[in-house]
């Protein structure tokens, strides 16, 4: 089987269970943004300097595809994939980015006024991490208005958009300028 199916080639692509929807639809648009932040997340995972960070990142990144699945699952199919053995985000996944913020925030980690992303590496992968899961909090904001979104989805994005800033800031204190 090839992965060009070709079904796609009008404009139009597949929800999880099979209903078709235009591609710039706003729960493809949100699902797309977190494939990005997934990508995103993934490149400051191989970066981290935290020795708990990669772990912990993989976690996410585990979490972000359920909550893709989740997204790309047309409301009509919400009882469906919640009664499916697809993973689905949970309090406990919240729980562990509070304490990871936590532990971060335990070790002085403070910055007065707004960061200037670049200082090295794997801070600008941290940066751009945090600023794609700003963007996807953005678009999963959006979809409320288009379907019932479970209120742990925003709260779990937004926690992590939190944790990537504190991470970013941390990795600053970490290296020299970028390229050093």
């Amino acid at each position: 089987m090839s992965i060009a199916t070709r079904t796609g080639d009008g404009g139009k692509t597949a929800l999880l269970h099979g209903q078709r929807v235009p591609k710039d639809h706003p729960q493809i648009e949100a699902v797309g943004a977190f494939d990005e932040l997934n990508v995103e997340v993934g490149a400051a995972r191989m970066l981290a300097g935290d020795p708990g960070a990669p772990a912990l990142l993989g976690e996410v990144q585990a979490s972000l595809v359920a909550l893709m699945g989740e997204l790309a699952c047309a409301e009509a199919d919400s009882d469906r994939h919640a009664g499916s053995t697809f993973a689905r985000l949970s309090e406990g996944d919240l729980r562990r980015l509070d304490e990871f913020l936590a532990a971060l925030e335990s070790r002085g980690i403070r910055l007065d006024g707004w960061a200037t992303p670049g200082a090295n590496p794997e801070a600008l992968a941290f940066d751009r991490a945090r600023v794609a899961a700003r963007r996807a909090e953005r678009r999963l904001a959006a979809l409320t208005g288009v379907r019932t979104v479970r209120p742990l989805l925003l709260q779990w994005t937004n926690r992590l958009s939190d944790l990537l800033w504190l991470l970013a800031r941390e990795a600053e204190g970490r290296g020299g300028p970028a390229g050093a």
